[in-house]
């Protein structure tokens, strides 16, 4: 999975929701919209070929408002599926996220 196939699936709509990144929306304020448009300008920084049920990677990209978010997706060569997300905190990783 690359950047051009995550944002093909977000233009496309081919979203899988799963209950945990949804709970975890709701938790930490972010809006489903800001997980998309961070999502179509996205770059990879971290690949988990091995995870189950399908690899997966963690992304980094920009909410509407600009703030920086990581979004951890997967996919079954269908649709992607949306794990987690959160805005990082700037503490915890380096000066690029």
């Amino acid at each position: 999975m690359n950047e051009q196939d995550i944002s093909k699936y977000v233009e496309a709509s081919s979203l899988r929701w799963t209950s945990h990144i949804l709970e975890r929306l709701f938790q930490r304020n972010i809006r489903i919209d800001d997980v998309k448009v961070a999502l179509l300008k996205c770059e990879i920084i971290e690949q988990y070929p091995n995870d189950y049920p399908f690899p997966s990677c963690l992304v980094l990209g920009r909410a509407i408002d600009g703030r920086i978010m990581h979004v951890v997706c997967g996919s079954n060569g269908l649709e992607l599926w949306l794990i987690t997300a959160y805005y990082p905190n700037p503490n915890e990783w380096s000066e690029d996220f």
